[in-house]
């Protein structure tokens, strides 16, 4: 009850700022779903019903935060084509449709379907969906209205239609022309503007306000008309009176043709999929770092299409720009949605007579520039960097999505992706053995309950990502957690990219994130979200750091110590331990050595077991070299199986008299019991009641230590470096 009343108070506290960020939310959201519904062939309306179904049924029955909801720019392509072979109101129908299976996607908790498609496929649609959306509305905007069949026509009709604006063959289309010219100047200059009071109206506000000023000014004060062509006005505004009775209804006679089918099932999936990519993105933009509910999103979302669609509206999906506006304007909960949607009410009831005064060429400016912005120069250089076979994958879905549909070139994608896996890795079987098998195995640390180890084996891609992302979720986001990919063979540029995102999260939180594994894995670029596979392709894929190894990199040069990320086959000072006895060693890597003292850490690599009951170990270890002989002994922490050793006689436990304590605690074994127990002196049993237990292991002539059976984080790491130097130290003086 305590809780329920500090929410309520905390919202009625936030009420002001959200009502704020609604209304500036709201000015964006007004030209932009005019400009979206004009370009899917749409009445201009029909985008705002959407944005106001958005705003009032997310917001009561979504699962964001700070999440808007709208007409989304994915949806333009799908849209253009039912619009064309449905009919406006046909269209209506496969907007319902299409609400009615998301919401089935959210009851059957199908919020992970973002994570099955790779990242660079989607980057490659999104930029498909920008050069829809730039090169239908270019032409607009600068007076020329043309008719092609395809995207791919539209953007090759780009220099004529530049052509035909330098050489101004009518005075209107030379205004409309100067228009938009002028309003993609403001979206493009704007932001550069440092400015706190005109930064309160956002840029496309100002195109509206400006457009509609210019109109006036020629009606008004030169008592002549606007000279822009009559056919380049904003039209499609019924008066307030006329709203509800212009409403399209849909029709049901296109139900039995595939073609409707075909667009019902195009709109569910890009409106679900950008729908996840947004809530996923805004999560990240979130002050709070709260996890959205993306299956109760969906169900909110295609509840709000299915009103959308029966009122005339077009589909309703969670925005990202938008959202973006919302967050940075002090948004905290989803009362934000809910006034963005009342203000745009109230815009349209109080101002509909004003923006039939709008032009288009300065409404398809704004989306010209939001087209551009999915599809820049920037984007195809973050896919280049990231690797070579990933800008293949962006372009085949890129063109796909021109030329055939998004459907197909979503999937081409997909396909793209998989040939590329098996070609790096050289293998299918290493895809069609596993794909089925569970590959995350988390638990806690037994002596740390805050600590969450994460195993990753065989293969981890965006074919089974789901699987690790669900345990990771479980994670609360203060918590320590260490992924390790040390038995996997294959991590994509998709699960990498995820794996980031986690981290940001976690320090955000308070908490800390770690990825292990990777060091012995080669990757196509130094880009940190390159694949990585264990298995060597010559000539494509070239060896970089993994972030675990610039962190020791720099923790090597804090401290002066030298450091080699390099395989070393040379490894007999390892042989006479007890703990490889029954192991084969490959290499160690990862050496970090002192200068001055016979210390080193390192990763190694060990194999145990033959044929079929072969495994490969990896542990992070430290080893000091002594210089004098002492007795051989192993000690490691008191527990069931030592107790069980001890009992069969294997391994007997050694008492050190006046020290029960430790007695308890330890289990001290060797050969000579009189030499160990003469070793384990006052000073050195005092060092290890006074730590953290480590398993600690002489060969007579230098000791081994390791904490966990496992390659080490960077904080464990440190702590195994810090209490190897001090254990050296305490046995020098004896």
């Amino acid at each position: 009850m305590n809780r329920r009343k500090k929410h309520t108070r905390q919202f009625f506290k936030t009420l002001p700022q959200n009502i704020f960020s609604g209304f500036v939310v709201s000015l964006i959201a007004l030209p932009l779903g005019l400009g979206l519904a004009m370009a899917s062939e749409a009445p201009p309306i029909a985008g705002i019903i959407s944005a106001v179904m958005g705003g009032l049924i997310v917001s009561v029955l979504g699962g964001s935060h700070v999440t808007i909801a709208g007409l989304g720019n994915g949806l333009v392509g799908v849209l253009l084509v039912a619009v064309a072979t449905l009919g406006l109101q046909n269209t209506y129908m496969a907007v319902v449709c299409s609400g009615v299976l998301v919401m089935c996607l959210g009851f059957l908790r199908m919020g992970t379907l973002s994570d099955f498609f790779p990242s660079s496929a989607i980057q490659g649609m999104l930029a498909a969906i920008g050069l829809i959306i730039l090169g239908k509305q270019f032409h607009i905007m600068f007076g020329n209205k043309i008719q092609r069949d395809t995207a791919l026509e539209y953007l090759l009709a780009i220099p004529s239609t530049l052509q035909k604006a330098i050489n101004h063959e009518t005075e209107g289309l030379v205004y409309a022309a100067v228009v938009g010219l002028i309003s993609l100047a403001i979206m493009v200059f704007y932001a550069k503007i440092r400015n706190k009071y005109l930064q309160l109206v956002p840029a496309p506000m100002w195109i509206v306000l400006l457009s509609i000023l210019f109109s006036y000014y020629f009606e008004l004060v030169l008592k002549q008309p606007n000279p822009i062509s009559p056919e380049y006005m904003l039209t499609g505004i019924p008066p307030v009176k006329n709203i509800i009775s212009d409403i399209h209804t849909p029709k049901f006679d296109a139900l039995g043709r595939l073609d409707f089918w075909s667009s019902v099932l195009a709109l569910t999936l890009i409106a679900s999929i950008e729908s996840l990519l947004s809530i996923k993105a805004v999560d990240k933009l979130d002050p709070e770092k709260r996890r959205s509910n993306a299956n109760k999103d969906l169900k909110a979302l295609g509840l709000a299409s299915v009103g959308s669609g029966l009122l005339g509206g077009l589909n309703v999906v969670a925005v990202i720009a938008r959202s973006s506006v919302n967050v940075n304007n002090g948004a905290t909960n989803r009362s934000s949605n809910f006034f963005h949607a009342v203000f745009l009410v109230l815009f349209i009831v109080l101002f509909s007579t004003q923006l039939k005064h709008i032009s288009l060429p300065a409404l398809m400016a704004i989306l010209v520039y939001t087209g551009y912005k999915l599809a820049s120069p920037k984007v195809v250089g973050k896919i280049f960097s990231i690797g070579k076979e990933q800008v293949i994958i962006f372009f085949v879905t890129l063109f796909t999505t021109l030329i055939i549909g998004l459907i197909t070139g979503i999937f081409a994608g997909v396909l793209t992706t998989l040939i590329i896996h098996f070609f790096v890795n050289r293998s299918m079987g290493l895809f069609l053995r596993n794909v089925l098998k569970p590959n995350v195995l988390m638990y806690r640390e037994p002596d740390n309950e805050l600590t969450y180890y994460v195993s990753v084996k065989h293969f981890c891609s965006f074919l089974n990502y789901y699987r690790l992302k669900k345990q990771l979720d479980a994670v609360p986001e203060n918590q320590d957690v260490i992924v390790d990919f040390s038995l996997c063979a294959f991590v994509d540029h998709t699960v990498m990219e995820n794996m980031n995102d986690f981290q940001e999260l976690f320090v955000k939180r308070g908490g800390h994130f770690e990825v292990v594994g990777l060091d012995l894995h080669d990757a196509n670029s130094f880009h940190p979200f390159a694949l990585r596979r264990l298995l060597p392709v010559p000539h494509i894929i070239k060896k970089s750091p993994t972030k675990r190894q610039k962190n020791i990199q720099n923790f090597a040069n804090r401290y002066d110590l030298i450091y080699k990320s390099k395989k070393i086959k040379s490894f007999d000072f390892l042989m006479d331990f007890q703990f490889f006895k029954t192991k084969e060693i490959n290499h160690i890597y990862n050496v970090i050595s002192h200068r001055e003292l016979p210390l080193k850490l390192f990763d190694i690599e060990f194999s145990e077991g033959e044929f079929i009951a072969k495994g490969m170990g990896r542990i992070t270890m430290f080893y000091i070299e002594l210089g004098r002989p002492i007795p051989e002994f192993t000690l490691n922490k008191e527990g069931f199986l030592e107790r069980i050793a001890a009992f069969s006689g294997y391994h007997q436990d050694i008492d050190v008299e006046h020290h029960e304590d430790f007695s308890e605690r330890f289990h001290l074994y060797g050969s000579n019991k009189k030499e160990v127990v003469a070793l384990f002196n006052a000073d050195l049993i005092h060092f290890f009641e006074s730590n953290p237990y480590y398993h600690v292991e002489s060969n007579g002539n230098a000791l081994l230590l390791f904490s966990k059976e496992r390659v080490a984080g960077m904080k464990e790491l440190k702590a195994l470096f810090d209490y190897g130097k001090r254990l050296n130290s305490v046995i020098s003086k004896q």
